[in-house]
C-alpha cells in the first residue's frame, strides 16, 4: 500500500500500487464487514454497482475466503442495474451470476434481481417494495437517522464523469429525495434504461466503499475529495457523505495521480 489517510469529510483514502492490488484488499474489506455483520445481526447485506466491480468478486472464491465467509448469510442487491433481461450481456445481475454466484453457496433468492418484464418506472417501483419488505422482515437494518433501509456495505464504482451508481452528472435523479429506488430513461452511456439507489439510501448505509483504478480516474477522484473551488463542478460522487456510517476509497496510484501529498496526509 502506498498511502492512507482521512481526507476530512470525504472519507478514508486508501491507495494501493495497481488494480490487481486494490482487487485483493477489496476483498479481504468485503470479508471483514460481512463476518462483522453476521456476527452483530445474522446476516449480511450487500448492495453492489454493476460494471467491473463484479469481477472483483471472484477473489472471494479464492483462499481463505471461499471457505471462511457464510454464503448462506448473504443478500446481494443491485445499487443499480441496466433494464435489460436476465440473460442480456449488459445484464449485471448475469454478469455477477457467471463469475460469482453461480460459485458460492448463496441462497438463490438471495441473489435479489431486478424485474426484467416491466418498464424502468415499474422495475425501480419492484425493487423498492422488495427492499422495503427485506427491511421490514429485518433483513436489512433500519437507519436511525431516516426512513432509509441501512445496508452492511454499499460497494460503488467511480465513473470518468464522476457518476456513480446510475447517478450521473446534472442529472435530476440527484435531486430525488423520497424514492429509494428510481429509474432513469435516458443515461449519457447505454443501455439507456436503468434503476438505481438513490443518495440518501447510498448516504444511510453502515459502510460504502468507492473504488477506482486507472489513470481515466484520475480528474474524477480529484474532483470528489479535493477541496472544490469555485471553478470546478459538483459531481456525484462528492455527494456521497454518509453521516452515520463510513466511505473508504480504494485508489490505485494511478487513479490518485492528481491528488497532492498534502491532500493525501490531511
Amino acid at each position: 500500500m502506498a498511502l492512507s489517510g482521512d481526507h476530512k469529510s470525504r472519507g478514508e483514502l486508501r491507495i494501493y500500487d495497481s488494480e490487481d492490488e486494490v482487487k485483493t484488499v477489496l476483498a479481504e474489506y468485503v470479508a471483514e464487514i460481512s463476518d462483522a455483520a453476521v456476527q452483530e445481526h445474522g446476516v449480511f447485506a450487500l448492495a453492489i454497482s454493476g460494471g467491473s466491480l463484479i469481477d472483483l468478486m471472484g477473489k472471494l472464491l479464492q483462499p481463505p475466503y471461499n471457505k471462511t465467509v457464510d454464503w448462506t448469510k448473504w443478500y446481494i442487491l443491485w445499487a443499480d442495474e441496466n433494464v435489460v433481461s436476465k440473460n442480456h450481456e449488459d445484464s449485471s445481475f448475469k454478469h455477477a451470476k457467471d463469475v460469482f454466484l453461480s460459485k458460492v453457496p448463496i441462497v438463490p433468492s438471495h441473489a435479489v434481481s431486478i424485474n426484467d418484464s416491466v418498464s424502468a418506472e415499474e422495475a425501480a417501483e419492484d425493487y423498492e417494495f422488495v427492499i422495503r419488505q427485506l427491511v421490514r422482515t429485518r433483513v436489512v437494518n433500519a437507519s436511525e437517522i431516516s426512513d432509509c433501509p441501512k445496508f452492511d456495505l454499499i460497494l460503488l464504482e467511480l465513473g470518468t464523469d464522476g457518476h456513480v451508481a446510475s447517478l450521473f452528472p446534472n442529472h435530476a435523479a440527484l435531486n430525488e429525495r423520497k424514492e429509494w429506488v428510481t429509474f432513469i430513461t435516458d443515461s449519457p452511456t447505454p443501455p439507456p434504461e436503468r434503476i438505481t439507489f438513490t443518495l440518501p439510501v447510498i448516504n444511510s448505509a453502515s459502510n460504502v466503499a468507492m473504488v477506482a483504478t486507472g489513470e481515466s480516474k484520475a480528474d474524477a477522484v480529484l474532483l470528489a475529495v479535493d477541496e472544490i473551488g469555485p471553478d470546478r463542478p459538483s459531481i456525484p460522487a462528492r455527494m456521497v457523505q454518509p453521516p452515520n456510517g463510513k466511505l473508504v476509497w480504494f485508489l490505485d496510484k494511478l487513479a490518485a495521480s492528481k491528488l497532492e501529498d498534502s491532500d493525501l496526509n490531511n
